[in-house]
């Protein structure tokens, strides 16, 4: 199921799944010298998506950057769109487009604007940053191949205060009565949306027995372990969609000033705290801003 990272097949074994993870570290450097080049962004939803991303670009998804509209791509859709930056930075790195694009985040005419845009940004399937909407886009995808004759998967990311949104449950019971088995969803449950903890605002648990009272397959995950997220995937492969996992995960993930922390959901780190940032995710970024 799993396709190329570089010149190697991926598998489990220890020295792959350190490669990613040191991948993935990579791209959180590249988020906080994007931020802070614009002054503006979402560091912890991206940071608690990252190993996911990384994942899925790196290993999973079956994708040719040099043919962003091959009509057999796996789509990959990134609902909760304001963690767009993460996804910017692994687009980049899988060759979509120039990295020195990085930089120029959320400035007017970029390719890469605040909220996703697929008539920017080549590898973006579909607008998002309403909340809300993904689902029902991915299932539309997923049912579609039946009359477009092709063969591809359909992958989507969900924020879990997203779900709190009417329109996600509608999507998923109707995916659960039609049974798209190319429809694969992973809600990134780090606890934390805009203003406060999820279960302060309004508690999504039992979340594992919503999902499947509505048809799906079921997996809880660690969110930043990469071998459960490489099984999971590999889990969603055997079993079919409509299959979702549920990825445990730390707003701010890497950044100790930022893990766990509410108000990170859209700040900007000051210097000091960007070079915090970058010596605690392995040292001065390579990336899109030089230091």
């Amino acid at each position: 199921m799993f396709h190329q990272f570089g010149e190697e097949r991926i598998d489990c074994r220890k020295e792959l799944i350190s490669k990613l993870q040191q991948k993935t570290n990579f791209l959180r450097q590249e988020v906080i010298d994007m931020i802070c080049e614009a002054g503006k962004g979402h560091p912890g939803g991206s940071f608690s998506a990252a190993e996911i991303v990384t994942t899925l670009y790196f290993t999973v998804l079956n994708i040719d950057p040099k043919k962003p509209a091959w009509p057999a791509r796996d789509r990959f859709i990134l609902s909760k769109g304001h963690a767009c930056p993460i996804w910017y930075a692994a687009l980049a790195h899988r060759g979509y487009f120039d990295t020195a694009h990085l930089s120029t985040l959320r400035e007017i005419d970029s390719l890469l604007q605040g909220h996703p845009d697929m008539n920017k940004t080549p590898g973006i399937d579909m607008n998002t940053g309403s909340l809300g909407n993904g689902l029902s886009i991915a299932l539309g995808m997923a049912l579609s191949t039946e009359h477009i004759n092709e063969d591809y998967d359909v992958y989507v990311m969900l924020g879990d205060g997203e779900t709190q949104e009417g329109m996600i449950w509608e999507a998923a019971m109707f995916a659960g009565n039609y049974d798209p088995d190319n429809l694969f969803a992973v809600v990134d449950y780090n606890g934390l949306q805009n203003d406060d903890y999820i279960k302060d605002i309004n508690n999504l648990e039992p979340i594992v027995d919503k999902w499947q009272a509505f048809n799906w397959k079921v997996k809880e995950i660690d969110g930043h372990n990469i071998r459960e997220i490489l099984n999971g995937f590999e889990w969603m492969h055997k079993v079919g969609g409509p299959a979702v996992i549920i990825a445990h995960t730390i707003k701010g993930k890497g950044v100790s000033y930022m893990e766990n922390i509410c108000e990170w959901h859209g700040k900007t780190p000051d210097q000091n705290q960007k070079r915090q940032a970058l010596d605690e995710l392995g040292g001065e970024s390579n990336g899109s801003n030089g230091n």
